[in-house]
């Protein structure tokens, strides 16, 4: 299956005029699996010193070999 092997993936976060927050996260995953299965895999990770101007939604966007797969949004308050 496509998905078994090595896979690159970006993750872009976005404003809702579609303008990047931030620079992009870019690593490498590792796809294993057994049979036909379908494979599962979980991206962890923190982003220290994130800061953002004022409130509103970011929208984080993840590529998995350059095809967006994803988005989550994240909404900002004033605390």
């Amino acid at each position: 299956m496509w998905e078994f092997s090595n896979h690159n993936f970006r993750i872009e976060t976005r404003d809702l005029d579609g303008e990047a927050t931030m620079e992009p996260i870019n690593g490498n995953l590792e796809v294993r699996g057994v049979g036909n299965s379908t494979a599962v895999s979980h991206l962890v990770f923190s982003i220290t010193n994130l800061h953002f101007k004022e409130p509103g939604v970011i929208s984080f966007v993840l590529f998995i070999d350059d095809k967006e797969i994803g988005h989550l949004p994240l909404y900002i308050r004033k605390g």
